[in-house]
């Protein structure tokens, strides 16, 4: 294999000749061999980000020379646009803080700038990794700048995914509003419901969860950029903290500024956390809402059997025509792993010592992570398995006929120990609590009717 030589502080190492990575990323794959797992593409892409925005804005303060900016920029660009991904070889479990990845990143942009020049790669005199590329920061302030940014761009997809989502649940309740149905408390007979206010109230679950990540995803607006090592901004220009909030604003077109306080900014991911933290909460309805789902259309001859998942493959490898409620296992096998991962996330949140939080690689690949997967997953869910739900009107009607509790609606007229009589009889001779309210002509067949109308078991005005 045709090398070249680096020198770091540590000494020479030979490194692949047509690698963009250097010697401190090689250092970096032999020290973290730990999961094969590598950045995610759009932590790539904020870490990149940063780096144009920090050559423009140095440039603009006079620190970087407009030629090197030139080769820098269009090297970023190059990334971003998705060429030479395959060279972020560092494993997301590093280097505390992140120190490795910043160096990946500074090294892949640094090499292709060389090109760009004209130059061999290596030959970081002409252009550095370090002096130039990680020009007036650290990896302190653009590891957490970096998961802010990354958070932003990846959670866009998934609040629209969640919309639909919850757009899909209100419409099944829409189509639906007719049906009445036993409500369940306990998983025991209550008074009822329509089975468009049981899904009314999934489609609202998800919506609320969905507008609480909206507005804690303002929380990370603010960064750390120009915070550099330990948030007093060393060796950048007094005006570079701003310019380069502002360059990368532009670029991703969040509304970002500059962190009020830079020592926060590097001691604690309070933010970040809250956005995890919402993630879990919403993995928490999720997989309230799927079991649901799962119990609704248990059956068909020994369940609820009051809804119809669509189904989407055979059950079972040795039961014939068995049907399986996949799509809603899968949501919840994904919402438990969003649920270890904020465990996760909270822990290294916690972790934080004196002016910095070396644990921050791990929060940005869980919080990714768990942003992924339901990304992923949740159009997949609402097309396959909400929008094809189908409710079974007489097995609900059937229920809600021998429904014991409809006794509570007698209450207010004859009492509650005389309707708590109707229902055990109810219950024991399996018959309708209207029909043996009739006969023991506690009330007038007129004031039955009334009260075992529509209007009245809804409490509808």
């Amino acid at each position: 294999m045709d090398t070249r030589i680096e020198i770091d502080p540590l000494g020479e190492r030979a490194i692949p000749k047509d690698a963009y990575f250097g010697i401190q990323t090689l250092r970096a794959t032999e020290n973290f061999p730990v999961s094969g797992i590598k950045a995610p593409v759009q932590f790539i892409k904020a870490y990149v980000l940063i780096k144009k925005a920090a050559a423009s804005a140095n440039n603009q303060v006079g620190m970087l020379d407009s030629k090197r900016t030139k080769a820098i920029v269009e090297a970023c660009d190059e990334i971003l646009a998705g060429k030479l991904i395959d060279q972020f070889v560092v494993d997301v479990f590093q280097a505390g803080a992140g120190t490795s990845f910043n160096m990946n990143v500074n090294e892949v942009v640094a090499n292709r700038a060389l090109e760009i020049l004209g130059k061999q790669k290596g030959d970081y005199k002409t252009v550095s990794p370090n002096d130039h590329v990680n020009m007036g920061q650290s990896t302190n302030d653009t590891y957490p700048t970096a998961l802010h940014v990354s958070v932003l761009i990846a959670l866009q997809p998934l609040l629209l995914a969640l919309d639909e989502l919850a757009e899909a649940f209100i419409e099944l309740g829409r189509k639906n509003a007719h049906v009445l149905k036993s409500g369940r408390t306990h998983l025991q007979d209550a008074v009822p419901v329509t089975v468009g206010q049981e899904f009314g109230a999934y489609g609202s679950a998800v919506a609320n969860a969905c507008a609480e990540l909206r507005r804690r995803q303002e929380n990370l607006y603010s960064i750390a950029l120009g915070g550099t090592a330990t948030g007093t901004g060393a060796n950048a220009h007094p005006d570079y903290k701003k310019t380069a909030t502002a360059e990368l604003g532009k670029l991703t077109g969040f509304p970002l500024k500059p962190a009020k306080n830079n020592f926060e900014a590097l001691q604690s991911h309070r933010a970040a956390q809250s956005v995890s933290s919402g993630l879990k909460e919403l993995a928490l309805e999720l997989i309230r809402i799927a079991n649901d789902l799962r119990l609704l259309a248990s059956g068909p001859t020994t369940g609820f059997n009051e809804i119809t998942l669509p189904p989407v493959q055979p059950g079972s490898s040795i039961m014939p025509g068995k049907v399986n409620p996949v799509m809603a296992e899968c949501l919840t096998m994904v919402a438990f792993q969003v649920v270890g991962n904020d465990l996760a996330a909270s822990m290294a949140v916690q972790a934080g010592q004196l002016e910095l939080n070396v644990m921050t690689p791990a929060i940005a690949y869980n919080m990714l992570f768990s942003i992924q997967i339901l990304g992923n997953y949740i159009p997949v869910f609402t097309k396959k398995c909400v929008k094809g739900i189908t409710v079974n009107e007489e097995q609900c009607s059937q229920y809600l006929e021998k429904n014991p509790s409809l006794a509570t609606l007698l209450a207010p007229k004859i009492g509650y120990l005389e309707a708590a009589k109707i229902a055990k009889q109810s219950q024991a001779e399996q018959r309708a609590v209207k029909e043996i309210a009739l006969e023991k002509k506690l009330l007038t067949p007129a004031e039955i009717e009334k009260i075992f109308s529509r209007k009245n078991l809804l409490n509808e005005p």
